[in-house]
């Protein structure tokens, strides 16, 4: 008998193998969003300070964004499959360990390790994309696919969240990872083929601790911010330090042979168009959906369930204007589709920001699809562009630092905006705080809505409505700041990246 494959059989197990692929993809981006919705309750149960509710909210953004180039880097040396399968394994692991966690230091430890390995899981993917379909035609198409199993699985997070918080713990938001990768350790090795380089170049170690030596400062500055509402004299000194180390780095880049990251990739108008829009949208789409979660459970008092399904007006926009992207460009070319789609989101920003305390949900419903429907686009299209403006050789050096520019621009909306907001929030509640309130119980409640939420339970019923209207009002006041600022960095995509978009369009351009 013959064990030839014939070219049918051969394409099934293509398709077959980027529907597997489509499993770490969607984890990974669903994980970004899906512990918004348990916010609440996770605040009840574990009572984190303000900054400890960032780190769990940010360390796993943060930690995949700092090592998304990292592990691609590694995955040419050891195999970009058995890359997959040990990040698999280490994101399912955390994930328990997350699930289970009995404090916040156990739960912001778990959520880097997730991090780790969503950092294995996201450039491998992309990475055996390109290996398994060598036609453009089909490889466009499959890019597509994993772009939008991207955008899926961010959407999808408040929902599948919303979903099980009803009837489970809030751990069950990790608990769900689980058995998706216990499925994909058993089918990855049968359907997808392995790859690595052929000769890779010397992984620079001094790169990496650089890379880490720019981010994790300027992060922690950030959220010292929120905590001290002020920005101290050390968040200053690790702000500088982020700085000089992100200079020593783009230098080092430059002198070494095998670099990082290919900053000579920057030149091009086209990339460092599509790169800048692809952080800025997931900034403010990632950004906002914080705001919007805690807004539809504490704010408009809506159970979780009802509000994972409040946020589907996003996922249907996101989900229409994806596919409206392709065409649009056909006729319209990527700058003013681009452009088309960041001023729409800056719009739904500014009118998230007059969202008010009481009776502001059809706006708050509203604004964020509309938020969704400008973002969508611009995602789609950003890897369409990168890929086209780079030259073939640098392709795979090109998409790591796509992923990586969204998965920090998402880490960085909850950390800018988030930080926003809850300094505004805590300057706020702290001077209006009730005398009546017990002074021990003041702390608590600068820290989050829904720890004052919760103290006000414990509180005499006059004392108690007095403090939640409190706190609401100066919650929506700080969310009205950070979304007035997304929709201002999002008015500037609309402007700069169409603009370099366009100037770069006779070096690869597809309009």
């Amino acid at each position: 008998m013959s064990t030839s494959r014939t070219p049918a059989a051969t394409d099934r197990a293509r398709w077959l193998g980027l529907a597997v692929l489509t499993l770490p993809v969607i984890l990974t981006s669903m994980d970004i969003t899906i512990l918004h919705i348990a916010i609440p309750t996770l605040a009840r149960e574990l009572e984190p300070s303000a900054s400890q509710m960032l780190w769990i909210l940010d360390a796993y953004g943060f930690l995949l964004a700092g090592l998304l180039i990292v592990m691609g880097n590694i995955g040419d040396r050891i195999g970009r499959r058995r890359l997959l399968l040990i990040g698999a394994v280490i994101f399912g692991g955390a994930s328990a360990v997350a699930a289970f966690s009995p404090t916040p230091e156990i739960l912001i430890m778990a959520r880097a390790l997730m991090g780790v390995g969503g950092a294995t899981l996201m450039p491998s993917t992309l990475s055996l994309i390109r290996n398994m379909f060598t036609d453009p035609a089909e490889r466009t198409k499959a890019i597509g696919i994993w772009t939008a199993s991207l955008s899926a699985g961010i959407a999808l997070g408040p929902i599948v969240g919303g979903l099980l918080l009803e009837v489970l713990w809030w751990g069950s938001v990790f608990l769900v990872n689980v058995p998706v990768i216990v499925a994909l350790l058993i089918v990855a090795p049968l359907v997808i083929p392995e790859y690595r380089h052929a000769q890779p170049g010397r992984l620079d170690l001094v790169s990496v601790v650089l890379a880490f030596a720019a981010i994790l400062p300027v992060v922690w500055a950030a959220k010292a911010a929120a905590e001290d509402l002020t920005l101290s004299a050390p968040a200053w000194v690790a702000c500088g330090i982020g700085v000089f180390a992100g200079a020593m780095f783009a230098v080092r880049q430059h002198r070494i042979a095998s670099p990082l990251v290919d900053i000579s990739l920057f030149a091009h108008p086209r990339f460092a168009g599509a790169i800048i829009g692809a952080g800025l949208a997931m900034f403010a789409l990632v950004g906002v959906m914080l705001f919007q979660a805690q807004y539809l459970q504490l704010v408009a008092g809506l159970s979780p369930i009802v509000a994972g399904l409040a946020i589907l007006p996003v996922m249907i926009a996101v989900g229409a204007t994806a596919i409206m992207a392709s065409p649009l460009v056909r006729r319209f070319g990527y700058a003013a589709v681009f452009g088309a789609g960041a001023t729409v989101a800056a719009a739904g920003m500014l009118a998230f920001s007059g969202v008010p305390a009481d009776g502001g949900l059809p706006l708050a419903i509203v604004a964020s699809a509309f938020i969704g429907a400008g973002i969508a686009p611009m995602m789609t299209l950003a890897t369409d562009v990168v890929v086209g403006s780079s030259p073939p050789g640098r392709s795979g050096a090109a998409a790591a630092l796509s992923e990586t520019a969204s998965e920090f621009g998402a880490a960085l909306g909850v950390a800018v905006l988030g930080s926003i907001g809850s300094a505004l929030y805590r300057s706020q509640v702290l001077e209006g705080v009730p005398d009546d309130v017990p002074a021990e119980a003041a702390e608590a409640i600068g820290s989050s809505l829904g720890a004052a939420l919760g103290v006000a339970e414990r509180l005499p019923s006059d004392i108690a409505v007095q403090l939640a209207d409190l706190a609401r009002h100066a919650f929506v006041d700080g969310l009205s700041v950070a979304s007035v600022v997304g929709s201002v960095l999002l008015v500037t995509a609309a402007i700069v990246c169409p603009l370099l978009i366009h100037r770069g369009r006779e070096r690869g351009s597809l309009d």
